[in-house]
């Protein structure tokens, strides 16, 4: 823990440099900027002092003109084309599939470096999708989009990435429960309507609270939501290994902030429970909560509001080999979203490559 606060304010100590340096100009836009994840990350841009000299808000046509606040200062909303012609260094997405694929590709002919949160891109084979603790090394000068990946997969990568160096990860079996945060405003509103008695607007086909959906994203012909299958590919492609067989299901829970899941974890390597937890003990970006005795273990309310993915509940499956339990919990608005695109950002700061 220790080191890894001082690798955070170290983080800080240079955003901030490169912020007061006078000769440092770094504009960016910030698309979808009064959105659920907008709006966290405009947040994170400003908790890690990233070096922000001129913020552009960008939404759609019915919020131009609306009002954001960072660091103490009101920006106005523009729409697209305006942030386009004012050639930001970086635009950080948050804005719909459909938006990202018309939009990010015109801020890149202007030489803007765009880190896209949607799906748009993430299995484009010429795009990178960047987990920074697990793969930020694939990044160079000339990826104007670099894919953000889903929220769920994200958490779960960084959980495993140390063990899959030490033992080689072969199958992965996952249960999400995931917040209704994933989902946006909407299904925010339809859960405190629903434990207010109210009658409104739906985001689900069912009633959320005190209910469980296995229904995230659409369903396809293999029976397998694109949620689920968004976990089987980006990991592969974020873990640079097509070998590993990833099995999951997807499930919404009332939960308001943090998605929670179940992980099944064979590896070709046998392993000790003891350096397990060493190995995700140093694992940058992990927090290791694994004391089921006196009741600690990683939860979706002890997430909320932080950057780490939090482990817990190590235990080997007793009915194979070489095969670990493991429960990871992460904030899916900031590490699962806003905080991994602006930690993308931060990388390509530090390595000149924007």
């Amino acid at each position: 823990m220790k080191s890894k606060r001082m690798s955070v304010a170290f983080s800080l100590i240079v955003n901030k440099y490169l912020l007061t340096h006078k000769t440092y100009i770094m504009k960016v836009a910030v698309v979808g900027a009064t959105g659920l994840v907008g709006a966290q990350m405009i947040r994170v841009l400003e908790e890690r002092s990233f070096p922000v000299t001129d913020l552009i808000p960008v939404a759609s046509e019915k919020s131009i003109g609306k009002k954001v606040t960072f660091k103490g200062k009101e920006y106005s909303v523009v729409g697209m084309q305006d942030a386009i012609d004012m050639k930001p260094q970086l635009a950080i997405f948050s804005a719909g599939g459909s938006t990202s694929k018309t939009w990010a590709p015109k801020f890149a002919e202007v030489g803007t470096t765009v880190v896209d949160n949607s799906s748009a891109w993430r299995m484009e084979p010429d795009i990178k999708l960047v987990v920074p603790e697990v793969n930020a090394h694939v990044l160079t000068k000339s990826d104007k989009i670099i894919a953000n990946p889903n929220c769920s997969t994200i958490q779960m990568v960084v959980a495993l990435v140390g063990l899959h160096k030490a033992y080689k990860v072969r199958r992965i079996v996952v249960s999400t429960y995931q917040s209704v945060t994933g989902t946006g405003k909407k299904a925010v509103d339809q859960l405190m309507n629903e434990r207010k008695g109210i009658s409104g607007e739906m985001a689900y086909p069912h009633k959320i609270d005190l209910n469980a959906l296995p229904h995230i994203d659409v369903f396809l012909d293999n029976g397998y939501t694109k949620e689920e299958m968004k976990m089987v590919n980006e990991t592969r492609k974020i873990m640079e290994d097509d070998s590993i067989k990833v099995t999951a299901t997807a499930v919404r829970i009332p939960v308001v902030g943090g998605h929670s899941e179940s992980v099944n974890v064979e590896f070709e390597k046998e392993f000790d429970l003891t350096d397990v937890r060493k190995i995700l003990e140093q694992t940058p970006g992990v927090i290791v909560m694994d004391d089921p005795k006196n009741n600690v273990y990683p939860m979706p309310i002890i997430s909320h509001d932080h950057d780490e993915v939090f482990v817990g509940r190590l235990r080997r499956d007793d009915t194979q080999s070489k095969t670990l339990n493991m429960w990871i919990v992460s904030d899916n608005l900031r590490k699962g979203a806003a905080t991994n695109a602006i930690q993308i950002a931060e990388y390509l700061v530090k390595k000149n490559l924007v």
